[in-house]
């Protein structure tokens, strides 16, 4: 499998993306969108790969936005299609993988870089890392599940003033408003987001696609979150994990998850 934009690497347990556009600071068109929906495809049927770490290329950016200059003439069918399509093929797929996804935010994640890091089940970013939706100073909203994802991990009120002012906010900021999970050296991100994946990897990945399923459950219009939970909770008990888990539980060993 090769692509002109991202690189995949398969390291033990998990498997890293990395989008690789440094001289346009990684901005996602319509060809990095692509590749990116190819390889998560690909990840989602490997065995091998448990859990998924995106990150961007270079020491500057994680994803610096979309790039304008493909839609900068569109009308408001093509804008809505652009919209629609994005969120369905990367930034929905994302936050619906099966598996443990990883933000390794480096850099810049702005519009619809921050819009990815969002998707990810998990972010950890750099202290050099800066986050923000500046779409209103180009006359636009957030189009890639933005403006939903963002109230949702920050609040409302200050999902508003990032929006509206269109700025940003640094590593620190973003941890403090539980828009990062942590914060790191920019040496230590990739070993941090390693070590994180390896030790998810040790647990049950059909629990973690039922885990994943209920929670974001609670956040869809017309999803009982409680119900999804039960239903998923009961499903565990037919899977070959929960046999592993629970027996090796009572023989007081670690479990060995296929």
């Amino acid at each position: 499998m090769s692509f002109q934009n991202i690189s995949l690497q398969h390291q033990n347990t998990h498997s890293l993306i990395t989008i690789t556009r440094p001289k346009q600071l990684n901005a996602l068109n319509k060809q990095t969108i692509e590749e990116l929906n190819t390889a998560l495809l690909a990840l989602q049927d490997r065995n091998e790969t448990r859990v998924v770490i995106i990150t961007g290329a270079g020491e500057k950016a994680f994803v610096a936005g979309a790039d304008i200059k493909e839609f900068a003439d569109f009308d408001v069918a093509q804008g809505k299609e652009l919209a629609a399509e994005g969120q369905r093929k990367l930034f929905d797929l994302v936050a619906n993988f099966p598996k443990p996804v990883i933000g390794a935010v480096n850099g810049f994640a702005l519009g619809g870089g921050l819009e990815l890091a969002m998707s990810c089940h998990i972010r950890l970013a750099s202290t050099n890392a800066k986050m923000g939706l500046p779409e209103t100073s180009l006359g636009v909203i957030p189009g890639y599940g933005g403006t939903q994802r963002l109230a949702r991990l920050i609040g409302q009120g200050r999902a508003y003033e990032l929006i509206f002012t269109a700025g940003m906010v640094d590593a620190q900021k973003a941890y403090e408003m539980g828009l990062v999970n942590h914060v790191y050296t920019p040496e230590e991100l990739l070993d941090a987001a390693a070590k994180m994946a390896g030790k998810i990897a040790r647990n049950s990945s059909q629990a973690f696609a039922s885990a994943i399923r209920a929670v974001n459950a609670g956040f869809e219009d017309g999803e009982n979150g409680f119900a999804v939970e039960v239903e998923e909770f009961g499903k565990c008990f037919g899977t070959e994990d929960f046999k592993e888990g629970t027996t090796a539980f009572l023989n007081k060993t670690r479990p060995q998850f296929k």
